[in-house]
């Protein structure tokens, strides 16, 4: 069952330094806290889920229905509201908050974000072709994808071929990316490495859904200092 995540903003990447010397990259996102604004019920929808309000929106901002709704609930309007099914509904009651806690004991996440949209591009650029020779009769089309279809059989173009277009602006899911480190008082988790977007994309957290055995930074470095601890034995 999935596990209930947050939502929070990419700020940017900085660097994080261990007494090892290591110097390793990090991603800062700024997290919100996600408020529990109704449980979905099983005999009313077929279903077990919660559902979670993120980010802060203006009254005028709202739609008559949407007004009439959180005004049923008695909170505060929310900017995104997301469903997430679980297993056990009687462990989160209408109002309750969430925050960075529930990473607490989470090594690894899995996170959601749009990539950076770079427009129309070519097919050497968004695919990767090598493009058409430089020599030998080539005239003005050495970027191009060259043969697109066949003959009269099957006489079309394949739907899927890989030819220019749109490129980016597409979600992506990144997973078993490592916390180096969470810091609860201004809502910030560093995350190893980068992570798709541009600066101030909207970022889906949540904990990882596969069961990875890879060592964290500080669980390698703790092994390394041991090993340096221990006496080598002495060869005969």
């Amino acid at each position: 069952m999935t596990e209930i995540a947050l939502l929070g903003k990419k700020i940017g990447m900085t660097r994080e330094f261990y007494k090892t010397g290591q110097s390793i990259p990090v991603t800062v996102i700024k997290m919100e806290k996600a408020r529990v604004i109704q449980i979905i019920q099983k005999d009313k929808r077929g279903y077990d889920a919660v559902q979670l309000g993120y980010g802060k929106i203006k009254n005028s901002k709202l739609s008559k229905p949407m007004k009439g709704f959180y005004a049923k609930k008695n909170t505060e309007p929310k900017k995104r509201l997301k469903e997430f099914r679980v297993n056990n509904t009687e462990n989160y009651k209408e109002g309750n908050e969430f925050g960075l806690e529930i990473f607490k004991e989470v090594k690894f996440v899995d996170i959601k974000s749009k990539t950076i949209g770079k427009g129309f591009a070519g097919a050497m650029k968004r695919h990767n072709f090598s493009g058409l020779r430089a020599t030998h009769g080539v005239s003005v089309s050495h970027r191009s994808h060259g043969s697109t279809g066949q003959r009269q059989d099957p006489g079309k173009v394949f739907k899927g071929k890989k030819m220019a277009g749109h490129m980016g602006d597409k979600l992506r899911t990144i997973q078993n990316i490592e916390i180096v480190k969470s810091d609860p008082e201004n809502n910030l988790l560093y995350l190893k490495g980068s992570i798709p977007g541009s600066k101030n994309t909207e970022v889906l957290v949540k904990k990882s859904i596969k069961n990875t055995k890879k060592l964290t930074i500080l669980e390698k470095i703790e092994i390394a200092e041991k090993a340096k601890k221990t006496p080598e034995k002495k060869k005969k």
